[in-house]
């Protein structure tokens, strides 16, 4: 986990996770040097048959871990189980510098997301859509009630930005809640909106570490640190 310092620090900057959600990834993450990614996103419902895989690897990531076990109807790999999931999570709490949760899971794997903040884990409340970007009403009601649980440090969306007005919705929750933002597109706006969320105060920016992206509209992880840093100002 973070020191408390440092978990500051990062909740105000752009950083760039590289997403760990198969064999391949897995591979390309442990020859990866310190520096050269922000964090490793460890995709657990990736890895729900064979978690002692990324159990093992662990000591050689040399970036902090944000752990992943998403819910099915969200992107999740495979339908897993309430039980399931709170035992990933639980078994990743003591690795992890920060966890992500559905929005919609926050209650039902509260106890989870309990042991995580009294172990100093920052909460990621999450939010997916692959099919369009939800009304402006609709991201700005979701953001409250992130605010609203009292457990959640960053709220996260990822939608299908197939338009300039999709982006434009999301550009505009950075004045709609105080919470930090994690935001990304998908589809034929998705790498140009992450760079230019990434620039407006996205504090978590993903991309892929496989030799191709598995959704559209992602950057390769290092290449997207490298295109943030070049337009961070001066």
């Amino acid at each position: 986990m973070f020191p408390t310092k440092n978990a500051e620090q990062f909740l105000n900057a752009a950083n760039t996770a590289g997403t760990i959600n198969s064999q391949a990834s897995l591979a390309t993450a442990l020859k990866m040097p310190e520096g050269s990614i922000d964090l490793f996103e460890l995709r657990l419902d990736a890895f729900s048959e064979t978690p002692e895989v990324l159990l093992k690897a662990i000591p050689r990531l040399k970036a902090p871990l944000l752990i992943t076990a998403r819910h099915f109807k969200e992107g999740g790999q495979v339908p897993l189980t309430p039980a399931r999931r709170a035992a990933l999570y639980k078994a990743f709490i003591p690795h992890a510098a920060l966890m992500d949760v559905e929005l919609r899971s926050l209650q039902g794997l509260k106890a989870v997301v309990d042991e995580a903040r009294a172990s100093g884990v920052i909460i990621i409340a999450s939010f997916h859509d692959f099919k369009a970007t939800p009304r402006p009403e609709r991201l700005v009601q979701m953001a409250r009630n992130a605010a609203k649980s009292g457990v959640v440090d960053i709220f996260k969306v990822a939608a299908l930005t197939q338009t300039p007005a999709d982006v434009a919705r999301l550009l505009s929750l950075f004045s709609a809640t105080k919470l930090p933002l994690s935001l990304m597109g998908m589809g034929r706006f998705g790498m140009v909106s992450r760079l230019l969320f990434a620039q407006a105060g996205s504090v978590i920016n993903y991309g892929y570490l496989d030799a191709q992206a598995k959704v559209s509209g992602q950057w390769p992880a290092k290449v997207l640190k490298q295109r943030i840093a070049e337009l961070a100002p001066l």
